[in-house]
C-alpha cells in the first residue's frame, strides 16, 4: 500500500486501498466469475465497465497488492490476473455487503443466489472457498469439494428457472400467456374436453 491514509481508521485506509466501487466488481469477477482476462472482465461485467475504467482499477488493484499479473503463456499479448492473499481475505466482507444488498436493495434473485448461500453456509463456508480460492490463483493445493461448483451450479439454476418464468409469461400465438409457473406441460389435447367426458 502507497503511504499513509487521510487518517489511521481502519475503515478509511481500506476504502482507500480499494478506490471505489469498481475495484469491488473487478475483485467480485475474479473471484466470483473466475473471470482472469482483461476482455472476460470487461465484456462479461454486469455492470457494463468502460475499458479505460477497467484498465486504471486493474493497474490500481495490482500496485496496491490485491492483485497479481503474470504473462498468459498460451498468447503472449496477454496477462493473467490473480487474486492476491488479501484480495482473498474480503471474502467474509463480500458475503457480508452481498447478504445487505439483498436485504436493503433490490437485489435479482438469480445474483443473489451466491450470497445468500454463502450467507448460510456461515465462516466455514467462507474458509473454504478462501482455501478453494487460494488454491486457483496461489498454486496452493486443493482441499475439499468445490464451493466456487456449488456457487456456479446455483447461479445457473436461477438463471435457467428466470428464463423459463419468462418464457412462460410471453403470450402465445393465441394471445393467452404461456404456462404456468410450476404446472407440468399440457400435452396435445389435454384441457380441451370437459371434465368427466372421454
Amino acid at each position: 500500500m502507497e503511504g499513509a491514509g487521510r487518517s489511521g481508521c481502519p475503515i478509511n485506509l481500506t476504502l482507500e486501498m480499494l478506490g471505489d466501487r469498481w475495484s469491488l466488481i473487478v475483485i467480485r469477477d475474479i473471484m466470483f466469475g473466475n473471470r482472469r482476462h482483461f476482455r472476460e472482465l470487461l465484456n462479461r461485467s454486469e455492470e457494463g465497465i468502460a475499458s479505460n475504467i477497467l484498465a486504471d482499477r486493474l493497474k490500481r488493484l495490482v500496485e496496491s497488492g490485491l492483485l497479481t499479473k503474470r504473462d498468459d503463456p498460451s498468447h503472449r499479448q496477454k496477462a493473467i490476473y490473480s487474486l492476491a492473499e488479501p484480495a482473498i481475505q474480503l471474502v467474509p466482507l463480500l458475503v457480508q455487503m452481498g447478504g445487505w444488498g439483498r436485504v436493503h436493495a433490490p437485489a435479482s434473485e438469480e445474483l443473489s443466489i451466491r450470497a445468500q448461500l454463502l450467507e448460510e453456509g456461515g465462516p466455514p463456508m467462507w474458509q473454504a472457498f478462501m482455501q478453494e480460492l487460494r488454491a486457483l490463483h496461489l498454486d496452493m493445493p486443493a482441499t475439499g469439494p468445490s464451493v466456487m461448483a456449488k456457487l456456479q451450479a446455483a447461479y445457473e439454476e436461477a438463471v435457467a428457472q428466470n428464463r423459463r418464468a419468462h418464457a412462460d409469461a410471453r403470450p402465445g400465438p393465441d394471445g393467452r400467456a404461456g404456462l404456468k409457473v410450476g404446472l407440468p406441460p399440457r400435452r396435445r389435447g389435454e384441457g380441451t374436453r370437459e371434465p368427466g367426458r372421454g
